[in-house]
């Protein structure tokens, strides 16, 4: 979760970011930062749901003395809850311990280049309060607005002791969003002001919490390796179908994103198009491809950026772009597998389960039809946390840094 990611006191919203999370107290949030051991504890949980104090102390490697008194010590801040005792046949029944969802909270913010969306997330990763608008395309100011009012109405519906559980905010954004300006139809030069703005800062400077910057696809690919299928799968081949596909790649269940942050982004992927010709995968695998066909067909492409509940299936027109989208996503996994072998392929975005449902299950059609001599393919599976993913990762940052600890650190003790 750490890869490619800023803190408050990071640089523009178009560099390259630190290479480990670096947790900062600030404003009105009195929480403490966890030690290590208690962060260590605290993930466990996480991943495995519920543990007793016996297992805690196996899976960590701590003695049964230390990992008592960790969890004695959560339990009395509220971070952990007793759940109902197990007995077995001899000893003491044993009980185990799950996460409070209410003993921390945080900000989720993705921005995108048609909408924005603000979600309240709680400690096991479950949205409570959300936002969502849409635009032509992204303004600092409208997207400041969006965010300081948002955080705003949102904080006015917690009580005080929830307000002062909040961990901090964090932002999955298109890195250079100056770029594509003519794909999303913003004036000459509208969008230029990108460049030297630094979303970050500015939003520091404005929220008395601490805030952290990430790349949307990479939010995303996060969000599924903690929240998805990152349990079953340690190595992953993501892919995010936004406005512009995008994605990441998972290595021993940790995110690489390469030497300059850059890896995983998929999108420039060369593929065949419909005609043999050569394209980049995300001329062809887009919403923005589907929002271009549906307006060449005098069809309101309007409900692709509301929220994914309100889609409606565009008949025809979908039907074409999810085959045409197949056929390139296809040709993009082979040729992840040809160089990583990937234990899956994972593929979800800004759209409805049953789109995504549709789009894989094609992938997988248009992949059997490809030469395969050599390749070990992947399982072709839908994502697990859906159009939401990138706000969902944003909001993992501030939990993850002042709470858990790095994802490979726990596949590494328990596989």
């Amino acid at each position: 979760m750490n890869e490619n990611t800023q803190t408050s006191n990071g640089s523009t919203l178009g560099s390259q970011g630190t290479n480990q999370l670096i947790s900062q107290s600030g404003g009105a949030n009195q929480v403490r930062v966890r030690a290590y051991n208690e962060r260590l504890v605290l993930s466990l949980v996480r991943l495995h749901g519920s543990l007793s104090k016996a297992e805690i102390a196996r899976l960590s490697g701590l003695s049964a003395q230390t990992a008592s008194v960790i969890m004695r010590a959560l339990e009395k801040d509220d971070m952990l809850l007793r759940g109902e005792p197990v007995r077995g046949r001899v000893g003491q029944p044993s009980i185990p311990m799950q996460l409070n969802p209410d003993a921390v909270y945080s900000f989720g913010v993705k921005i995108g280049r048609r909408s924005a969306d603000l979600v309240l997330m709680d400690f096991i990763g479950r949205i409570r309060l959300q936002l969502h608008e849409t635009f032509p395309y992204p303004e600092p100011g409208r997207i400041m607005d969006f965010i300081v009012d948002g955080l705003a109405n949102l904080e006015g519906q917690l009580t005080a002791d929830q307000r002062s559980r909040i961990a901090g905010i964090g932002i999955a954004a298109p890195f250079e969003l100056w770029n594509w300006a003519r794909e999303v139809g913003a004036p000459d030069g509208a969008m230029d002001i990108w460049k030297t703005f630094n979303l970050q800062q500015e939003v520091a400077a404005r929220i008395p919490y601490p805030v952290f910057l990430q790349n949307d696809a990479t939010s995303a690919c996060g969000a599924e390796l903690v929240f998805g299928r990152g349990s079953s799968y340690p190595d992953f081949i993501y892919f995010f179908v936004g406005s512009f596909i995008g994605g990441g790649i998972v290595l021993n269940s940790a995110i690489f994103s390469g030497r300059t942050g850059t890896a995983g982004a998929v999108g420039p992927l060369p593929v065949r198009g419909r005609h043999g010709e050569m394209r980049q995968l995300l001329e062809i695998t887009s919403i923005f491809v589907l929002e271009r066909m549906l307006k060449d067909r005098g069809i309101d492409p309007q409900p692709l950026w509301h929220s994914a509940d309100e889609w409606i299936d565009f008949g025809e027109t979908l039907d074409l772009w999810i085959e045409e989208s197949a056929r390139a996503m296809a040709q993009a996994i082979v040729a992840a597998a040809s160089i990583i072998d990937f234990s899956a392929a994972i593929i979800d975005g800004g759209f409805p389960g049953w789109v995504r449902e549709r789009l894989v299950r094609a992938t997988i059609i248009e992949a059997e039809k490809l030469d395969l001599q050599g390749v070990v393919m992947p399982d072709i599976v839908e994502g697990l946390v859906g159009d939401q993913a990138r706000a969902i990762g944003g909001a993992s940052l501030p939990i993850f840094a002042r709470y858990l600890t790095d994802q490979s650190v726990l596949f590494k003790d328990v596989v």
